[in-house]
């Protein structure tokens, strides 16, 4: 009896283990690879910008003749010499942008306020006494973009329209009598030049996004005509127009939000 026991549990054990046996090994299952993230800088942008800029100036007297009773006709031209005009500005900046590959290329529109200002003595005989002083207060860039990313990091170049808003006037240095303080303004004159403009930034991807810049900018603002008007109780006869050339130069720390999704996975 023992004996039959023993082999009925023998057996009973062997029935159990034979479906076991037959279940096939569990599969090897490769872990997922690592998703790494690239900035993608397609999309529209909004920023804002501030730093400083600084425009050469020269004036030059555009020929032209007045009439006096002891001396009849007399002629005036030649230069004036040239000034820097330095200072402040802020704007903001708006734009899109698209990418291939590791190319991006896009279109911006950005509008400044400034405050670049600055004079210097009149060299011409005929204004001894005089200073011209200039000051730009409003700049506009329409620019296309070329640029290459290496991620997070953008560098690109720029070049388009430039519009700047520029004030003019004439002042006098020393006492002219009653009425003519040092100071005084003699004519004033003002013009909106456009002309052309190239630069360079590098940008960087900060957070979700966002992004950081630093931008260099030239226009080249040309030779100009520009008609100076002066107070009618001081001296009309010397109404007339000088001839203005000059380029401005901006330096700009720039930030930009970026509308749409701020990366792309890469396997």
């Amino acid at each position: 009896m023992k004996t039959y026991f023993v082999a009925a549990s023998v057996l009973m054990l062997g029935i159990a283990s034979a479906p076991a046996a037959d279940l096939a090994a569990r599969p090897y299952t490769k872990a997922s690879p690592i998703v790494a993230s690239a900035t993608d800088w397609s999309g529209f942008y909004v920023g804002a910008n501030g730093g400083g800029g600084w425009s050469r100036k020269c004036w030059d007297i555009v020929p032209f003749a007045i009439t006096n009773p002891a001396l009849g006709v007399v002629n005036f031209t030649g230069p004036e010499g040239c000034h820097t005009a330095s200072g402040a500005t802020a704007g903001g900046q708006i734009g899109y942008r698209w990418q291939q590959a590791a190319w991006v290329f896009g279109v911006e529109a950005q509008g400044n306020w400034a405050d670049l200002s600055g004079s210097n003595p009149s060299v011409a005989p005929l204004f001894a006494g005089f200073a011209n002083r200039s000051k730009i207060d409003t700049i506009g860039l329409f620019t296309g973009q070329i640029g290459y990313s290496w991620g997070a990091f953008l560098l690109y170049a720029k070049g388009g329209a430039a519009v700047v808003r520029d004030r003019y006037e004439s002042f006098i240095t020393p006492a002219f009598g009653p009425g003519v303080p040092v100071g005084f303004i003699a004519d004033r004159g003002s013009e909106t030049r456009w002309g052309g403009a190239i630069g360079a930034g590098a940008e960087y991807a900060i957070a979700h996004n966002w992004s950081l810049a630093i931008e260099y900018d030239h226009l080249f603002m040309g030779t100009n005509d520009v008609h100076m008007t002066y107070d009618p109780v001081f001296i009309a006869q010397l109404n007339h127009d000088e001839r203005i050339r000059q380029d401005v130069d901006m330096v700009t720390v720039r930030v930009n939000y970026r509308f749409g999704g701020p990366v792309v996975a890469k396997y």
